[in-house]
């Protein structure tokens, strides 16, 4: 068996593993759903009437549950960073990276099932959030077409935030540290787009900061093909963001996970 082949099988061993870990412990799932479905509820039907005016022709006449939809979509998958955190962090301090220490495993494949996992967990958790904005009154206007590129582009910005979290559950020094790091992500970030409001309609130094983080054009993306409408280069815009996020957290984690298995 070649190299490569040995390591995809083992990476699919450590998938599988995390794929059990989401069966015993369903709290995981539960929790990167509820926190979005909150924030659809909250801000549809408590504040969507007054911020749905304030749109104007960000909206194009739709319900702001329509504009909101694509932003909670985007919580979901920031919202999955903590558990893999927290997960990777476990399985540092835990005794795990012993065991495997001592059998023929490839190094790299732990983390390999932990993004793999997170990647399916957000995928499955994004089709709940997306079942609960139907029942709320979303009606989205894709295409079968535009439905594959909003998988696309889910499954890229999964995986990318994936790899960052990983290689901030290697650095952590406790398990609360961990969790604590992915908070800037799940939160921080996408309040500081155009998740619930328009980027055009916040104060001028945070609309800068809005209109040039990775967030924004992911968010603007998946607003534009769930409506119908081109995605154009904003798409292309958010894969590169997916590309570049990806490629320094593999990287960053590569690196941490090497000086915490020496």
């Amino acid at each position: 068996m070649t190299a490569p082949t040995m390591a995809i099988q083992d990476a699919t061993t450590m998938l599988g593993r995390e794929l059990k870990h989401t069966l015993r412990f369903p709290l995981l799932l539960v929790s990167t759903v509820l926190v979005p479905v909150v924030f659809l509820l909250l801000f549809d039907d408590i504040l969507g009437g007054t911020i749905g005016h304030g749109l104007g022709d960000a909206a194009h006449g739709a319900p702001y549950v329509d504009f909101l939809v694509p932003g909670i979509i985007l919580l979901t998958i920031a919202g999955s960073c903590g558990p893999t955190a927290i997960s990777v962090h476990l399985d540092m301090s835990g005794g795990i990276i012993d065991r495997i220490r001592a059998m023929p495993v490839t190094r790299g494949a732990l983390l390999a099932g932990h993004v793999g996992g997170n990647v399916l967990r957000t995928l499955l958790a994004t089709t709940l959030v997306i079942g609960v904005a139907l029942l709320a009154g979303f009606r989205p206007r894709a295409s079968v077409t535009d439905w594959l590129a909003v998988i696309g582009i889910v499954a890229a910005f999964s995986f990318a935030l994936a790899w960052l979290s990983a290689a901030l559950g290697l650095v952590a020094k406790t398990v609360a540290g961990a969790n604590g790091s992915t908070l800037p992500i799940a939160f921080l970030l996408p309040f500081l787009s155009s998740t619930f409001v328009p980027a055009d309609s916040m104060p001028v130094g945070v609309r800068w900061f809005a209109a040039h983080q990775p967030f924004t054009p992911v968010v603007e993306s998946l607003r534009a093909l769930l409506s119908g409408a081109p995605a154009g280069s904003t798409a292309h815009l958010a894969l590169a963001w997916c590309a570049a996020i990806a490629l320094a957290g593999y990287v960053w984690a590569q690196v941490a996970f090497r000086r915490g298995t020496r």
